[in-house]
């Protein structure tokens, strides 16, 4: 991205539970910001010529044998540091501060003091205020050179900075909402210390993107497999506003998406002029799905069922050199991830192209966190059902008929009872409040009671969680009203259906989806 490249603030991630946080809270401020693992030689990190370096927080104490270092070699250059947390920690213990255990940690909301003038990152802000806290060690003694600005009950020296070195930290956490002033003590590095002026935003997004894929493409075809979701959306959409009919994207319609969801995609694409291939392969995929009951196994079908199905329609469309995927800068992360993080897992979108497909990729999303996507999606005129579309998995619904096999009889039952939660849901107003909101059908029958005689039908089970980004997530707590209206609903009109049931798990322990 040409005005990234030019301005942007590097995040050098010691394994923080919300590193990723750090460097979304600093574009919504309007400056590209990119996250980087903490062990990245400086030199690689001054390559970049980044406005700033903000050192993120980590699970480790600075005293454990391992710990990872302040990186020295940032000391004296004409770039500011900002540490959080443990980068405030490992800055301090390096320049000759005293850090070393608390008499007890502070974890969660607690209350600040901002001591003197509060310098440039606190000056002018409420003396008392509140902020969010997660550690245990603490700075007891400032390095020489630099003034604490603030304390805490926990944390003697809770803040401090150093102009002449350019040098700043704070032991809370700006990033969080828990922490009311966060945003502005983030601000205030950015314009008044790094001097950052560059107003990064879903225009600018599209207009270096645009700018980059026809550098990349020029007069090649590219081909989008299309699933409906809203990341391979935008990102057909974003090539095709680069290169026009040179793009062809397959929708591979595999049977398994909501109910309408296959038709509102193909009119959306068809109104936007972008050439489509609809592939009807819903007789296909249920041939090879009968039978399979193990989550698994199904899984594997389907994703196997689907990249065969693809490769196929591409050799049709002649001199092919180029395959978009909607991979996002979260894949990213989670697939190559921080060293010093906790877990590190692959994504599909990273690792899953079967190695025969011969196609350069271009993936025009991979900079972007999930809410930057619906606002380049906002700005480049995708529908808004299809910019808010909830989180669908590449299986669709054949993953949440759980126990039993893949049938079209199940699949239209679940159809039917997902869509009126979906339309209670949307009538309510809930929908963008929830991460992802579904019904999963087991392959269980109960006995029920329906007019007059005895029945023996399927349940439905309602999931409806919140969450950031899907890392954890808690069951939402739907209006009474609402739950009684779906679940009559489905019981009166869903001809199979005699029982509905919610589901209060959180994540952890449980999963998002049930397979």
């Amino acid at each position: 991205m040409s005005e990234a490249k030019t301005e942007e603030v590097l995040v050098l991630d010691f394994g923080g539970q919300y590193s990723q946080l750090i460097a979304r809270r600093i574009r919504e401020c309007g400056v590209f910001s990119e996250l980087l693992p903490a062990s990245t030689e400086t030199a690689k990190v001054l390559e970049r010529k980044p406005k700033a370096i903000v050192l993120s927080g980590g699970p480790a104490s600075v005293h454990d044998p391992g710990a990872p270092d302040f990186p020295r070699d940032l000391i004296g250059l004409d770039v500011p540091v900002l540490g959080i947390c443990y980068g405030m920690q490992a800055m301090a213990k390096a320049l000759g501060g005293e850090v070393k255990e608390a008499e007890s940690g502070e974890f969660g909301r607690t209350d600040l003091t901002v001591v003197g003038d509060g310098g440039i990152l606190l000056g002018g802000l409420p003396r008392e205020q509140t902020c969010w806290m997660s550690h245990r060690d603490a700075v007891f003694a400032a390095p020489e050179g630099f003034v604490a600005t603030a304390a805490t009950p926990g944390s003697p020296v809770a803040a401090i900075e150093s102009g002449e070195r350019g040098m700043y930290g704070i032991q809370f956490h700006p990033e969080v909402v828990h922490t009311p002033f966060g945003t502005e003590v983030l601000n205030r590095f950015l314009r008044e210390v790094a001097g950052c002026t560059s107003q990064w935003s879903p225009a600018s997004v599209v207009a270096e993107q645009v700018e980059a894929i026809r550098n990349q493409v020029g007069d090649s075809k590219v081909i989008c497999g299309l699933s409906g979701g809203v990341d391979s959306s935008v990102a057909a959409r974003l090539v095709y506003e680069a290169i026009g009919e040179k793009l062809t994207c397959v929708f591979v319609d595999h049977g398994l998406m909501r109910a309408n969801e296959a038709e509102q995609v193909v009119e959306a694409f068809s109104g936007f002029g972008i050439p489509l291939v609809h592939v009807d392969a819903e007789e296909r995929f249920l041939a090879r799905l009968a039978g399979e009951t193990d989550p698994e196994t199904k899984r594997k079908i389907i994703g196997e069922e689907f990249i065969r199905v693809f490769e196929e329609e591409a050799r049709r469309i002649e001199d092919v050199d180029y395959l978009v995927q909607g991979t996002l800068y979260s894949d990213v992360i989670e697939s190559g991830g921080s060293d010093h993080a906790a877990t590190i897992k692959s994504h599909h979108n990273v690792g899953g192209l079967p190695d025969d497909l011969d196609f350069e990729l271009v993936e025009p999303l991979r900079m972007l966190f999930k809410d930057e996507v619906r606002a380049v999606g906002t700005e480049l005129g995708l529908p808004d059902r299809m910019v808010w579309r909830q989180p669908f998995p590449g299986p669709g619904l054949g993953i949440r008929i759980v126990g039993g096999e893949v049938n079209k009889e199940r699949l239209d039952i679940l159809r039917a009872a997902d869509a009126i939660l979906q339309e209670e849901i949307r009538a309510g107003e809930l929908y963008r409040e929830l991460w992802q909101s579904f019904c999963v059908l087991p392959a269980i029958r109960s006995v029920g009671v329906q007019g007059d005689g005895r029945t023996y039908a399927y349940p439905i089970v309602i999931r409806a969680v919140t969450s950031e980004d899907a890392m954890t997530a808690d069951w939402a707590r739907l209006p009474y009203d609402l739950l009684e209206k779906v679940s009559n609903r489905i019981i009166n009109e869903v001809q199979g259906v005699n029982r509905v049931a919610l589901d209060i798990s959180s994540k952890p322990p449980a999963t998002i989806e049930w397979e």
